[in-house]
C-alpha cells in the first residue's frame, strides 16, 4: 500500500470494568460491559474498516472486550497484545503507533482512559460534521471509539496530523 492512501485509527477504550478485590490490571468486565463491547464490535463492523492490526493492552478488561467485540467483525485482524498500551500516556501510545508497519493501513487500538481520550484530542487536528463536538459533550466513557485518518507513513504520525470522522459511545 502507498503511503499517500489514507490511514486509519480507532481508539476503542475498553467497556465497563467490575471492581473485585483484584489488582486494576485483573480488573474483568461487568455484565453491562459484556453487553456494550459486543455491541460496540457491531459498531465497529458497520464501519467496514477492514482492520489490519489490532493493538491491544494486556489488561483483563481490554483483553475481554476485544475478545467480545471482535467477535462481530466479518475477519479478524491480527491481534497484538501489547503491555506498553497499559497506563500509557498519548505520547507513548505515539511512539508504539510509530512502530506500526507501513503494510498495515487500518490499525484499532484497544486500551484505556485517561491515555485513549487524551490521544484522540491530541491526534485531531480536524473534525468531520459533529464528531468533535459529540466527543467533547460525551467524554469518552467505556466501550467508545474514535475514528481517525490521516495520510503518512506510521513513522510520521504526531499530534495534529489527523482528522476525526467519526465519534460512537453505548449512549450514542
Amino acid at each position: 500500500m502507498s503511503v499517500a492512501e489514507p490511514r486509519r485509527i480507532v481508539l476503542f477504550r475498553h467497556a465497563k470494568a467490575d471492581w473485585p478485590p483484584v489488582s486494576d490490571h485483573e480488573r474483568p468486565l461487568a455484565e453491562r460491559g459484556r453487553m456494550d463491547a459486543a455491541v460496540a464490535g457491531r459498531k465497529l463492523a458497520d464501519t467496514g474498516i477492514a482492520f489490519d492490526l489490532a493493538l491491544c493492552s494486556t489488561a483483563v478488561r481490554t483483553r475481554e472486550t476485544w475478545k467480545l467485540a471482535v467477535q462481530e467483525f466479518p475477519q479478524r485482524p491480527k491481534t497484538v497484545y501489547e503491555e506498553r498500551v497499559y497506563e500509557a500516556s498519548p505520547g507513548e501510545l505515539i511512539a508504539l503507533l510509530n512502530e506500526t508497519p507501513d503494510d498495515a493501513q487500518n490499525v484499532l487500538l484497544v486500551g484505556h482512559n485517561p491515555g485513549v481520550q487524551a490521544l484522540a484530542d491530541i491526534l485531531a487536528g480536524d473534525a468531520e460534521g459533529d464528531a468533535r463536538e459529540r466527543m467533547s459533550r460525551r467524554g469518552y466513557p467505556a466501550a467508545a471509539f474514535a475514528v481517525l485518518s490521516f495520510t503518512g507513513s506510521w513513522k510520521s504520525l504526531e499530534p495534529g496530523v489527523a482528522t476525526l470522522l467519526d465519534y460512537w459511545a453505548p449512549t450514542e
